[in-house]
């Protein structure tokens, strides 16, 4: 019998809206790493680069997830 549970990448997918709030309020917490988005996130400095890390989930790393991932896309 297939199951009727959505299978999200994420534990409860409701969190979402609670998340992108958190996420921008940490922007406003990180000026410096804000002003690089707006310096160099129309460059596209690292366009064509991969990006790996590996470092502990936070609100903080979401957003500098968000900046490396602007400045190549």
């Amino acid at each position: 019998m297939p199951s009727t549970k959505p299978s999200y990448k994420v534990a409860d997918i409701t969190l979402a809206d609670f998340g992108r709030m958190e996420i921008t309020l940490a922007e406003e917490e990180m000026p410096g790493l804000m002003a690089m988005r707006a310096k160099y996130g129309p460059q596209k400095p690292l366009k064509g680069a991969r990006i790996a890390g590996c470092l502990h989930m936070t609100i903080q790393t979401a957003v500098l997830i968000e900046t490396l991932v602007g400045t190549r896309s």
